[in-house]
């Protein structure tokens, strides 16, 4: 699979699923933007992966700044082919009654209202295109409620039923909407759950956890032509039929 002429927006750039999907998408020949707060982080990794790499920062919790990182973008490669929704944050985690109102509001900044802001970026140009693929990190959280999370869980829930939306304004229009739920990944994300102590997931052993690499190689995987079948729908890794199609083991 080639991504050669493409261009992939990835937030959340700087680390874990983000990050990883970056050299999967260069190493099939793709242009890539880093977006993340992280300047540092980004600039590392766009240098490590070359010319075809920006590295822009950029707070998903504000349009402004998605919008002119989109505008960076597209002066630098021309178009934006395949937004990738990563960014994401669970802390801080906390029971309901004694949670932060103001650190509650942050989280759904981030977790919704950046996807969001990252779709209504972009979707103008695809629709003017008739095509563009947008693939949102989900998770088993936008179906469940786990104690602790009840940020997180609003925020996932509500990002999943913004990729629902888009395949059913736009999936007739050539618009790919895609989530992608990996399961438990081992990332920082990860180490901070497992601090927390308080749910089943705070419990798992960091075996249990897959590499970050798994997800990217199978974002790589939706945003190609396999990916076409599954437009609208939520795709799990847990699945082993996802698995072995992707080729992970």
């Amino acid at each position: 699979m080639s991504f050669s002429n493409k261009t992939v927006v990835i937030t959340g750039a700087s680390r874990g699923i983000g990050e990883a999907a970056a050299y999967e998408f260069a190493n099939k020949g793709a242009n890539v933007a880093l977006l993340a707060r992280s300047e540092d982080a980004i600039t590392t990794v766009a240098k490590n992966i070359g010319s075809a790499a920006i590295a822009i920062p950029c707070d998903v919790a504000s349009y402004t700044s998605v919008l002119s990182a989109c505008d960076q973008v597209k002066n630098q490669f021309g178009q934006i082919d395949v937004l990738i929704n990563n960014a994401g944050v669970v802390e801080p985690i906390s029971h309901m009654a004694t949670s932060s109102p103001e650190d509650w509001g942050e989280v759904i900044d981030i977790n919704l209202k950046g996807v969001y802001y990252g779709m209504r970026a972009v979707l103008p140009d695809m629709l003017a295109r008739g095509e563009g693929t947008i693939l949102t990190i989900s998770s088993g959280a936008a179906h469940s409620a786990i104690e602790g999370w009840s940020h997180y869980c609003a925020s996932k829930a509500g990002a999943a039923m913004l990729t629902d939306m888009v395949h059913a304004e736009y999936g007739n229009q050539g618009i790919r909407a895609i989530g992608l739920s990996p399961g438990t990944v081992a990332t920082q994300m990860q180490k901070e759950i497992k601090a927390s102590g308080i749910n089943p997931v705070s419990k798992l052993e960091w075996s249990d956890h897959i590499p970050p690499e798994w997800p990217a190689r199978t974002l790589a995987w939706l945003a190609g032509p396999d990916g076409q079948r599954y437009a609208g729908q939520e795709v799990s890794l847990r699945d082993t039929n996802i698995r072995n199609a992707v080729g992970l083991t």
